[in-house]
C-alpha cells in the first residue's frame, strides 16, 4: 500500500495539544493512521534553517518538522501568503500589498521546502499538500524530478479572474498550480473560477468533465467541500457544564442568546456584524431586555496592520452600541478579544438560540457546521449564515442573509429569535443530515481515493510513449 505524505504550511505533532485540536488535524491523522506516512511543514519556529528536520514518530505515523529564518518568515509568510495571497483570495484587493521581494522570499521558501522534502520521499507515495502557502510546492517538487500523483487542497476561496488577475505574479502561480495532479475546491463557484482565471491566460481543453491540459501539463479538478466530526462535537456539547458555564446559563436563563465566534479577521465581517444588530435593536425593540449578543474574537495576525485596526474598531463600536441600547441590568452586547477551549466553545454554541455566522467572504466555514451539530436535536438554536460562505451550499435550511444589508441579517435574527420549535427542528433535522453525510472522514476518503486513480506522470508519459510509437494498424 502507498504511503500517504501530507505538506502544510504547519503540522499538528502528536505532543501539541492547542494545534491538534481543529477538524482538520483530525481528519488528515485519520488519513495518515489508515495507510501510514509522513506529515512535514514548518515548525511554526524561527531559527537556522540548515538544522536537521526534527523528527517525531508515533505508530506508524511521522511529523516532520523544519525551522524557517526570521527573513523567510516575515517574506513567505507574513507579507506575501497574509498580505497578499490572502486579502487577494477574500477580494479585498485594497488590502493587499505586493512587494517583489516578498514575492522573492515566497519562491524561495517552496523551493527550500521542496528540497528538505526531497530525502524523504519514497518512489509510490502519494503527496497530499494543503493551502495557499503553498501553491508552488508540486512545480518544485516537478523540477527535482518528482513524477509522484500530487494532490493540492485550498481550504479558502479562489477569487473571480478580475481580482486573481490583479496579482503581478498571477500567470506564474497559475502554471505552477497546474503541476498538480488533482486540484481540489471547497465549492464549484471556487473551481470555475479558477478554470476562468487559467482560460484567460493560456489554451485550456478540458476533457471528461473535468479532466484539463493547460501549458501541456494534465491535471483534474474538483470539489471536495471540507467537513467536521459531528459525533464527537455533539458529545462535547452534551456534556455536563463547568461550574462557571452553569451559573451563567442560570443567569441568563430568561434571555435568549445570538452568539458568534471566529478570530478577529477582516474577512469575517464583525463590523458589519455589529451594525446589524444595533439595526436589531433599533427596529425590533420588543427584544430589548431579553437579547444578548456574544462575540468572541481571538487576535489572529496581531502584527498586521489591517488587525490591529478592525479591533481598535470592535472595541468602539461596542462601546458605542453598549452605551446607546444598554440598560440598568442589562448589557445587549459582549465582545471578548480571548481565545476559548474549542471543547467550552461547544457547549455555549448548544445554549444559544441563535448562531450568526456571517463572513463576508468564506472557503467553508466550519463554525457554522459546528453550531448545527452541537445542538440539542428536540430544542435546536437557528443558524443565520452569509450566503458567501462556502458553507451556504450545503447548509440551505439555514437563514442565509447578505451581510452587507444590514437590514437583512437584522431581519433574519427577529425571525431566528420568533421562529416556531416545529421549524427549528425541521430545518436543523436538514443541515444535521447534511453534515454527517459529507463528513470530516468522508471529505479526506474522497479526495484520497480520487488522488490514487490518476496515473503518476512517470508511467503516464512512458504510456504516450508506447502508443505513440505502435505501429497503425492498416
Amino acid at each position: 500500500m502507498s504511503r500517504l505524505v501530507v505538506v502544510s504550511n504547519r503540522i499538528a505533532p502528536p505532543d501539541d495539544k492547542k494545534s491538534s485540536a481543529g477538524g482538520l488535524a483530525v481528519g488528515i491523522l485519520g488519513a495518515l493512521k489508515a495507510t501510514g506516512g509522513l506529515w512535514f511543514g514548518w515548525s511554526g519556529e524561527i531559527g537556522d534553517e540548515d538544522k536537521p528536520l526534527k523528527k517525531v514518530t508515533k505508530g506508524n505515523i511521522t511529523w516532520a518538522s523544519f525551522n524557517l529564518s526570521e527573513e523567510h518568515y516575515d517574506q513567505y509568510y507574513s507579507q506575501f501568503s497574509n498580505a497578499v495571497l490572502w486579502p487577494a483570495f477574500h477580494y479585498r484587493l485594497d488590502l493587499v500589498k505586493y512587494q517583489r521581494e516578498a514575492w522573492d522570499g515566497y519562491q524561495e521558501v517552496n523551493a527550500l521546502l521542496a528540497d528538505k522534502l526531497l530525502p524523504l520521499l519514497k518512489e509510490d507515495d502519494i503527496l497530499w499538500v494543503h493551502d495557499y502557502h503553498l501553491l508552488p510546492f508540486a512545480s518544485e517538487l516537478r523540477q527535482r524530478g518528482v513524477n509522484n500523483q500530487i494532490g493540492f487542497f485550498l481550504h479558502i476561496p479562489f477569487p473571480t479572474p478580475e481580482i486573481f488577475n490583479a496579482l503581478p505574479p498571477h500567470a506564474e502561480l497559475l502554471e505552477q498550480l497546474c503541476d498538480y495532479d488533482l486540484l481540489g475546491f471547497q465549492t464549484e463557484s471556487d473551481r470555475l473560477a479558477f478554470l476562468d482565471s487559467l482560460s484567460m491566460q493560456t489554451r485550456l481543453t478540458t476533457r471528461h468533465g473535468k479532466e484539463h491540459v493547460a501549458w501541456g501539463k494534465s491535471f483534474r479538478t474538483e470539489v471536495y467541500p471540507i467537513g467536521i466530526e459531528p459525533k464527537e462535537i455533539a458529545q462535547q456539547a452534551a456534556g455536563p457544564l463547568p461550574p462557571k458555564l452553569a451559573q451563567l446559563k442560570n443567569e441568563l436563563k430568561n434571555v435568549k442568546n445570538i452568539f458568534s465566534v471566529e478570530r478577529l479577521d477582516y474577512s469575517k465581517g464583525l463590523p458589519e456584524r455589529f451594525l446589524a444588530y444595533e439595526t436589531l435593536l433599533e427596529k425590533f425593540p420588543q427584544h430589548h431586555g431579553k437579547i444578548r449578543y456574544t462575540q468572541i474574537a481571538p487576535t489572529s495576525r496581531g502584527e498586521v496592520q489591517a488587525y490591529q485596526d478592525i479591533r481598535h474598531q470592535l472595541e468602539t463600536e461596542a462601546g458605542r452600541i453598549n452605551g446607546k441600547y444598554g440598560q440598568l441590568g442589562w448589557t445587549p452586547l459582549y465582545y471578548l478579544n480571548q481565545h476559548f477551549d474549542r471543547k467550552v466553545l461547544m457547549k455555549v454554541f448548544r445554549y444559544a438560540e441563535v448562531g450568526l455566522v456571517t463572513p463576508l467572504r468564506d472557503g467553508m466555514n466550519l463554525v457554522a457546521k459546528e453550531y448545527v451539530a452541537a445542538q440539542d436535536p428536540a430544542d435546536p438554536g437557528v443558524l443565520v449564515l452569509s450566503q458567501f460562505a462556502g458553507a451556504a451550499n450545503e447548509l440551505t435550511s439555514a437563514l442565509l442573509v447578505n451581510p452587507y444589508d444590514r437590514d437583512d441579517v437584522a431581519a433574519a435574527m427577529d425571525r431566528a429569535l420568533r421562529m416556531p420549535l416545529a421549524e427549528r427542528i425541521s430545518r436543523h433535522a436538514e443541515m444535521l443530515k447534511v453534515i454527517k453525510e459529507n463528513d470530516i472522514e468522508h471529505w479526506q476518503q474522497r479526495f484520497l481515493s480520487d488522488l490514487k486513480q490518476i496515473t503518476p506522470r512517470s508511467a503516464q508519459s512512458q504510456l504516450q510513449s508506447k502508443v505513440a510509437t505502435f505501429p497503425k494498424l492498416a
